[in-house]
């Protein structure tokens, strides 16, 4: 439900990306909050908290964090919000994406899930300004594999409590670090895509077989690849599409796994090696 919930939200991010009348409120953050944490019935998605928040210590003792008064938080939350729509609007997209996510952060103005709003802010910010594909528009798949990292650059730079003059440039390297391995992992990605893609076409080739082929050995190394998606993505009848798949039994390039309409096609370990992919 989390993940769901999360991922309503980043569709409603999607939506006032591309909103020509969009205008940065306090009701923004709120209904964001409200899409995210809607199962949380409990914490009052969608409302600013009423009493004092801590974040607690890993290892237990002091808490690791405390929020400003409760009866600050929409004064603070109506500036955070005046500073996205008028102020430093030349500074780079993720350093004001950056210093989006540490405001409400540090704000800590909800009951419960402070962070998932923070970043989904920081997501909206970086949308804003047309970049919308998610490995650009979002660090969440890096503070993922960083978490312990992500909580280190928080609580460096806030102090333990919301102290907004502290220097803040030690998170906003944190936050771009973030978003050039990403962009690193992508191209990286994209490098072996193409890679593989060429050892597959010269496979291919060397057999003297359609070069529709192709289509069916990539999906092979992954999921596996089923009669009817790959009839319908290379334009081929079902009959057509059942002799390439027979083709490739016969080859030895592929494995058949189950029967009837559950049947895939998945790699052997000889399209692998022949591929340059790994082998289990």
């Amino acid at each position: 439900m989390a993940v769901a919930s999360y991922a309503r939200a980043m569709d409603h991010v999607g939506v006032m990306a591309i909103d020509p009348h969009f205008r940065w409120l306090d009701r923004v953050i709120l209904d964001l909050h409200f899409d995210a944490c809607l199962f949380q019935r409990d914490k009052l998605p969608g409302l600013w908290r009423s009493g004092p928040v801590f974040v607690t210590s890993p290892g237990g003792g002091p808490p690791a964090y405390a929020g400003p008064p409760a009866e600050s938080v929409p004064a603070l939350m109506a500036e955070t919000v005046d500073w996205l729509q008028n102020d430093d609007l030349d500074s780079h997209v993720a350093v004001r994406a950056a210093m989006a996510h540490l405001h409400v952060v540090s704000i800590h103005p909800f009951r419960d899930g402070n962070g998932r709003i923070a970043r989904i802010a920081q997501s909206l910010v970086l949308a804003r300004e047309g970049l919308l594909a998610p490995e650009f528009s979002s660090i969440e798949e890096y503070l993922g594999h960083h978490t312990a990292d992500y909580y280190a650059a928080l609580q460096q730079v806030q102090g333990g409590g919301y102290q907004p003059e502290r220097d803040a440039s030690s998170w906003v390297r944190f936050c771009v670090t973030a978003h050039i391995e990403q962009a690193k992992q992508r191209l990286a990605l994209i490098a072996g895509a193409a890679t593989r893609w060429a050892a597959l076409e010269r496979l291919v080739e060397s057999r003297r077989w359609p070069e529709r082929l192709v289509i069916a050995l990539e999906h092979s190394l992954f999921d596996g690849v089923e009669r009817a998606a790959y009839s319908a993505e290379a334009d081929i009848s079902p009959a057509t599409a059942s002799q390439d798949l027979r083709r490739l039994l016969d080859a030895g390039l592929v494995a058949q796994q189950g029967r009837t309409r559950s049947t895939r096609y998945l790699a052997t370990e000889q399209l692998r090696r022949q591929s340059g992919e790994p082998v289990d």
